[in-house]
């Protein structure tokens, strides 16, 4: 096979051929390359949106339920119907026993607040945290660092603010850490200062849980929950039995749906992440039909051009050549145009997946690195080459099918 692939009356031979049949041969080439060209665009552009979509929830413990406190709908233990439910200090640590497969219980407060700094202000969200939101929800931190121990125990007035924040109120460039802002008449000191989040939760100000309690006088009180639960557990059955403990303990009808609102991000999750699977098998699928499309366009061409070379054929089998080199022959025509159609249809791919690239790279873009690995580039172009070796095989047949005797009357 060496000294056949070596030998240049081979490839001249096939130049010819190929030459001789311009229009053929270009509209054959261009079927496969589309084919290949969508396959690795469409694979690129799933690989962007997945990309973009880790860069979102990549910090984020994505199987996570928000829970929070309504007012009743159903008559219960006395109380009546439209009673206020508030959620207290002491139900996180209640859940944390209670329901099997949480992780975390992250207690959280928020309100509207009126920030000023020197002659700049503005109206932002201030939540009250703990050190361990930053566990479930990682703040990308520009400057100093999060809410600690330290704080919360002694009930400090520390802030730590969001990039937004630091723009409107600080110079630029100018350093942040052990400045003051002014929250509602009381001075904060600044002590961090995080990347404002992609996936938009709200946050623009943290202080000390604690230090929340006390400035806003909530008292035992607090506004909603964040329940993270561990990989291997359900978060659906982790919701019904966080809303049944809190159920039980807050006195409310067991059938009262209303008493208790919440958000269900692992679901959610799942449901996008279902999404982006689907997508990417639905790429691969149209990808490699078209691709499977445009290799028997090349079969189709082949029998053609073996019909029109019959004459050709019978002169070769005539003076001494074997069906074997015949079938040769056909087949390497067969990966030749293949593998030639490939290559153009991967730098013409690579090309469209550039220019997306140039094209989103601000943050608020729907992709991010939009590209195919060098492994899923060389698969395609194998699976392409094989593909063409094994449509050959039929032109290639029908070609020492031919007896030398018929080819030259035909001739």
């Amino acid at each position: 096979m060496k000294n056949f692939l070596l030998d240049k009356d081979i490839w001249q031979e096939i130049y010819e051929v190929l030459r001789k049949n311009k229009v053929r041969t270009a509209i054959t080439i261009i079927g496969v390359m589309w084919g290949i060209f969508l396959l690795i665009t469409l694979l690129g552009v799933a690989k962007g949106f997945q990309n973009k979509f880790d860069s979102i929830f990549g910090d984020f413990a994505t199987n996570s339920v928000f829970v929070w406190g309504q007012t009743t709908d159903t008559p219960f233990k006395g109380f009546q119907k439209g009673r206020p439910v508030r959620l207290l200090d002491s139900d996180p640590e209640m859940i944390e026993k209670a329901v099997k497969g949480v992780e975390f219980v992250v207690p959280r407060n928020r309100t509207q607040s009126r920030v000023i700094r020197n002659f700049l202000e503005g109206n932002f969200s201030i939540s009250g945290d703990y050190p361990i939101l930053d566990k479930v929800q990682k703040k990308k931190l520009i400057y100093g660092r999060f809410i600690n121990d330290s704080d919360i125990k002694d009930r400090k007035k520390v802030a730590v603010i969001s990039e937004d924040i630091y723009k409107q109120l600080f110079e630029k460039d100018e350093e942040p850490i052990g400045q003051y802002i002014n929250i509602n008449s009381i001075n904060y000191n600044v002590v961090g200062v995080f990347q404002t989040s992609n996936i938009g939760m709200g946050d623009d100000i943290h202080i000390p849980f604690s230090t929340f309690q006390q400035i806003y006088n909530q008292g035992n009180k607090i506004g909603w929950m964040m329940i993270t639960g561990k990989p291997e557990f359900d978060i659906n059955q982790i919701e019904s039995d966080v809303k049944l403990q809190l159920k039980t303990k807050h006195k409310v009808h067991p059938d009262d749906n209303r008493a208790f609102g919440s958000f269900n991000l692992g679901v959610q999750f799942k449901k996008l992440n279902g999404f982006l699977t689907g997508m990417q098998f639905l790429t691969i699928f149209v990808g490699l039909a078209t691709l499977i499309a445009g290799v028997f366009a090349i079969g189709n061409i082949l029998l053609i051009t073996v019909k029109e070379r019959t004459g050709e054929i019978g002169i070769r089998r005539a003076i001494g050549a074997t069906p074997r080199e015949i079938k040769r022959q056909i087949i390497l025509e067969s990966v030749v145009l293949t593998t030639f159609a490939g290559i153009l249809g991967i730098i013409a791919g690579g090309g469209v997946l550039w220019i997306i690239n140039m094209l989103n790279q601000d943050e608020e873009s729907a992709l991010l690195n939009s590209t195919v690995s060098i492994p899923v580039i060389l698969a395609a172009l194998a699976t392409l080459v094989i593909l063409g070796t094994l449509i050959g095989m039929i032109p290639a047949q029908r070609a020492v099918s031919i007896k030398p005797i018929d080819a030259l009357r035909d001739e």
